[in-house]
């Protein structure tokens, strides 16, 4: 593999926003993409939060080719939801983004993880980013498989060696951090504005 499996995202990540500084629905979304492969690393463990991202990522994709000049902004969507009182519902595009964004915030923690905690193993690394990111949202039932799943999680060491590639892995993961961070709290920052940050799974 020419690079790592992060150059995909840190290209993408050049284009998320408009000129204007405006988060663009289509390519912000496509980064959120790139890290499905990603994922398949973790093997089963983290079978159910790639499911998740998936279909979070498909609601709103379809919300955007419905009408992508109306919904070119990632904001806007929910925005109309806001607008029309729907913005609540479990499958509505605000729902959707909402957890598409603390799932991203998982990944970025885990990673920060893995570069500044290079003494812990990867269940340490991933129990601790789940329970300073997804935890607080989730029910019993979704936390307790959680914690199931990420003992089928593989060795760091074969972990690092999958993701490796050709590129310079640690740099590309600092770099992952430092720029995707910021656009997710843009995120939180938009749908808190709306009263929308603080949902939590039915």
């Amino acid at each position: 593999m020419a690079g790592t499996v992060f150059t995909p995202l840190l290209e993408g990540m050049k284009n998320v926003k408009s000129e204007n500084g405006i988060m663009l629905t289509k390519p912000f979304l496509d980064v959120c993409k790139s890290v499905l492969p990603i994922l398949d690393n973790f093997g089963a463990a983290l079978a159910i939060v790639k499911s998740d991202i998936g279909g979070n990522i498909t609601r709103l994709e379809n919300k955007y080719n419905s009408d992508p000049p109306k919904f070119e902004h990632l904001y806007s969507m929910v925005q109309m939801e806001v607008d029309s009182k729907t913005a609540k519902g479990s499958s509505s595009c605000t729902n959707g983004l909402l957890w598409l964004t603390r799932a991203m915030d998982f990944q970025v923690d885990l990673f920060r993880n893995l570069l500044d905690r290079p003494e812990w193993t990867m269940t340490q690394v991933c129990n601790d980013s789940y329970s300073k990111t997804l935890k607080k949202w989730h029910g019993w039932l979704a936390s307790s498989s959680f914690l199931v799943a990420i003992k089928l999680i593989p060795d760091r060491k074969k972990f690092m060696e999958l993701i490796g590639g050709s590129g310079n892995l640690n740099a590309d993961i600092e770099q992952f951090c430092k720029t995707f961070a910021p656009l997710l709290a843009e995120n939180h920052k938009f749908l808190a504005s709306v009263g929308l940050d603080d949902m939590k799974a039915s």
